[in-house]
């Protein structure tokens, strides 16, 4: 965990925040995101069909999927500073998907704080790089460049 404060993000600058757990990306988390967003591509939920014509040999994650863990496994890491009433999504600078995750993969994201913005009233854009990292594969799934708003507790 990264023991973050705001006082103390402008130190954390370059450096790596934390790393999550391994998470599986299976096939139910799949077909529930297929659901979701009623992105049903083949390559995502058939699974016979992906086994037969995938280039992956099996389905895969969506890549708006991956993209969508970096949020909560960074949380898990302890992105979001303890004198922080809440870290708000506030965008995304860059993201590309570089691997696919096979369903049934394991994944976890690499944190570095890239950057700090102080904005009024004490609250902070804070920028960082997310790597999810792909169990034995070489290539991470992605990388993201994402914002937080951090917005301080009340007498902090």
């Amino acid at each position: 965990m990264s023991n973050l404060t705001l006082a103390g993000l402008g130190e954390r600058v370059g450096h790596e925040l934390g790393l999550s757990d391994w998470v599986e990306i299976d096939q139910p988390r799949i077909d529930t995101f297929a659901s979701c967003t009623g992105d049903h591509q083949w390559i995502h939920v058939d699974v016979e069909r992906a086994k037969r014509e995938s280039p992956f040999r099996g389905p895969i994650a969506h890549g708006y999927l991956t993209l969508a863990m970096v949020a909560p496994l960074a949380m898990q890491v302890g992105v979001i500073p303890s004198d922080a009433a809440a870290g708000l999504n506030y965008g995304i600078d860059k993201a590309r998907f570089l691997a696919p995750v096979p369903a049934g993969a394991r994944v976890r994201l690499r944190v570095v704080l890239a950057g700090i913005e102080p904005r009024e009233g004490g609250q902070v854009i804070m920028k960082t790089l997310n790597t999810l990292e792909v169990e034995g594969s070489e290539k991470p799934a992605l990388i993201a460049e994402t914002l937080a708003l951090l917005i301080p507790a009340k007498g902090a």
